[in-house]
């Protein structure tokens, strides 16, 4: 079979040490975590983990499969890239004497949808939000003007599809 990525999201209440505990089933079969973001959910009190991977569709089911069995979770999906909306948030710090010097940075800026966010004498930053080909694409252009920090956030997504989802986790709102 056919590794690719997935996208494994896990909705659960807000337990301390259950990152710990989701990350240790993928390291115990040996799969590398390419991303992992945990927020709120839409439902107050419920928690969703967004997990990136690359691995076999036999594997997807099997981990997600454990965890439901040895995590105290509301529920697990998997699911294709094609199948998702996703996205990432990358930072470039940059030395501001490179940005006056080369008015070639500033096109980059605009042509890759980016937006600066901060000035200051000795640096500046922009940010970029898009898929990780195009967060890459922009570092690399940074790479020769001085780039002196570089952090990307995990992968946040959403399903195409309309998911029942939230009428499961509305018995789990703490607020009523």
């Amino acid at each position: 079979m056919e590794k690719k990525n997935f996208t494994v999201s896990v909705y659960t209440e807000n337990n301390i040490g259950l990152l710990s505990r989701i990350a240790a089933i993928f390291q115990k079969r040996h799969i590398n975590i390419e991303s992992i973001t945990a927020s709120r959910s839409e439902v107050n009190g419920v928690m969703r983990f967004i997990i990136v991977v690359q691995v076999t569709e036999d594997q997807v089911k099997k981990i997600v499969g454990q965890i439901e069995k040895q995590i105290e979770v509301i529920k697990a999906f998997y699911h294709t890239d094609e199948e998702m909306i996703y996205q990432e948030t990358a930072l470039y710090k940059i030395n501001s004497a490179e940005f006056v010097d080369d008015l070639n940075i500033q096109d980059f800026i605009k042509e890759s949808n980016a937006r600066i966010v901060t000035v200051t004498p000795k640096f500046f930053v922009i940010e970029k939000t898009g898929k990780r080909h195009e967060t890459d694409s922009l570092y690399e252009k940074l790479k020769p003007y001085g780039l002196m920090q570089f952090v990307r956030s995990g992968t946040i997504a959403v399903t195409k599809n309309e998911m029942p989802i939230s009428n499961i986790l509305e018995q789990f709102d703490t607020t009523n």
